[in-house]
C-alpha cells in the first residue's frame, strides 16, 4: 500500500512518517507540503491513501478531500489535524479516518492496522482474501423524530445509568433508551471494549492509565479530563492484554 502524507509542518510530517513505517507496511511513497502541489503529484501517481492535515496553503485539505471525493476511485482519505471541528463534515466526504494531533501513537497504530485490514487493499489483497462484511464504522442515534448516522470515531465512551446509555463525544452526548450490554454490540470491536458493566471506552482516545485498588486501573480519556473511568477486575486480564501492559 502506497501513502502520500501532506502536511506543511516539518516535524508533524517527520513524526507521521515515522509511526507509519514502524507500525505497519504502509511505504510513504512522498510527502507535499501544499494541497495544489498533492493534486498535481495524484494526477501523475498512484497512492492508495492520503493523509491530510486541513490547514495548509494552496488549497486547503477539505478542499483537497471534496475534490478527491468526486473521483471516480479515490485514495482513501485520512485527516490529521489539531480542529477537531471539521469532522462532522470529514466523515460526509467518507474520509477513512479523522487524527487529532498532538499524535497519539496508539491511535495511529490502530489507524494503521485497519487500513491494511480493509477490504481492497494492496496490503490485504497479498496476504489473505477479504473479509465477507467490513465492520460497521457507524451507530443509529434515536431522536424524537429522527434517526442519528454517527460515525463511532466520534465516540469518546458510554455510560450506563439504570435502564439509560450516556454516549459521550466531545460534542456532548446523547442520551439512548437501550442498555449499555445492547448498545456495545453495535460498536466497532477493534476500537471499543467493555472495560466495566457501567463503561464502554474507544480506547483510541485512551490519554491516561493510571493503578487503582486491589491492582486494577482507571482510565483518563483525551478532552475529558474531568472524567476517572474504572477497568473491573473482571476486565482487567483482557484490558491488559489489550494495552500490552
Amino acid at each position: 500500500m502506497k501513502a502520500l502524507i501532506v502536511e506543511d509542518e516539518y516535524l508533524a510530517q517527520d513524526e507521521l512518517k515515522w509511526l507509519i513505517e514502524n507500525h505497519s507496511s504502509i511505504k510513504v511513497v512522498a510527502t507535499q507540503e501544499d494541497g495544489l502541489a498533492a493534486l498535481r503529484y495524484m494526477q501523475e501517481n498512484d497512492v492508495d491513501v492520503v493523509f491530510l492535515d486541513i490547514n495548509i496553503p494552496s488549497i486547503d485539505g477539505m478542499t483537497l478531500a471534496r475534490n478527491l471525493h468526486k473521483q471516480a476511485n479515490p485514495p482513501k482519505v485520512v485527516i490529521v489535524t489539531a480542529y477537531k471541528e471539521h469532522a462532522a463534515e470529514a466523515f460526509e466526504l467518507e474520509v477513512f479516518d479523522y487524527i487529532l494531533k498532538p499524535f497519539n501513537e496508539q491511535r495511529v497504530a490502530n489507524t494503521l492496522k485497519k487500513l491494511e485490514n480493509h477490504p481492497g487493499s494492496a496490503v490485504q489483497a497479498e496476504q489473505a482474501p477479504p473479509p465477507l462484511t467490513a465492520p460497521k464504522r457507524t451507530v443509529n442515534i434515536p431522536r424524537k423524530d429522527s434517526i442519528l448516522v454517527l460515525p463511532a470515531d466520534l465516540i469518546y465512551y458510554a455510560r450506563a445509568d439504570e435502564k439509560l446509555t450516556y454516549v459521550h463525544t466531545i460534542k456532548g452526548h446523547f442520551v439512548i433508551p437501550t442498555s449499555i450490554g445492547d448498545f456495545a454490540e453495535k460498536l466497532p470491536t477493534d476500537t471499543f471494549f467493555r472495560c466495566h458493566r457501567s463503561w464502554c471506552i474507544n480506547t483510541s482516545k485512551i490519554r491516561e492509565i493510571s493503578p487503582w485498588f486491589n491492582g486494577t486501573y482507571v482510565i483518563k480519556l483525551h478532552h475529558f479530563d474531568d472524567v476517572e473511568i474504572p477497568v473491573s477486575r473482571s476486565h482487567l486480564k483482557e484490558f491488559k492484554q489489550l494495552m500490552q501492559l
